[in-house]
């Protein structure tokens, strides 16, 4: 905790127990939350075939102190920074977006700065997914009762699809395309 309030971090909600461990709810500068914490005893699940991406949208005044302050925290590497992505990245075709990705030992973070005029359901999505199989795993969610709510588009080097499942969870699941 004393790392992220050095790297700007505020604590919307005081350390508290888990069964497994410890929790802390932190803001990000930018106005971005967060649930930290940290494991006091063995979790007891299989490990993840794909770690679940954070994604993030900023709007350009909040985007660069973000990063830096994320990244100072995370000691997170820049793996990309498209400064002129596709905006149908966030629900936007006829505007370009950036598009940050960054990895850190917390994990994958996907920033999508835009104007912040997002239309439904574009920035709901607080996750995103990889899967091996993108129409496959759709096929899955749709016979589960999950919608499509943004059929398949291309984001960079990734195919992917918005999919709101029931109870109004809404999630990103992409596919790495080919390189």
């Amino acid at each position: 905790m004393k790392a992220a309030r050095r790297n700007g971090a505020i604590r919307l909600i005081e350390t508290f127990p888990d069964p497994i461990g410890r929790d802390v709810v932190v803001q990000w500068p930018g106005g971005v939350n967060m649930q930290l914490y940290w494991h006091t005893a063995k979790p007891n699940y299989a490990p993840l075939t794909s770690v679940p991406e954070n994604r993030v949208y900023l709007t350009a005044d909040a985007a660069d102190e973000f990063i830096r302050r994320w990244t100072g925290f995370a000691h997170g590497r820049i793996l990309s920074d498209e400064k002129s992505a596709p905006g149908s990245e966030a629900g936007q075709p006829d505007k370009t977006i950036r598009r940050v990705r960054i990895a850190s030992g917390y994990g994958k973070l996907t920033v999508l700065v835009s104007n912040g005029q997002l239309p439904w359901p574009w920035g709901r999505d607080f996750t995103g997914y990889e899967v091996s199989d993108l129409e496959a795993t759709l096929t899955k969610a749709e016979a589960a009762d999950a919608r499509i709510v943004v059929r398949p588009y291309d984001a960079g080097d990734r195919r992917a699809a918005l999919v709101e499942f029931p109870g109004g969870y809404i999630a990103e699941i992409h596919q790495a395309r080919a390189r």
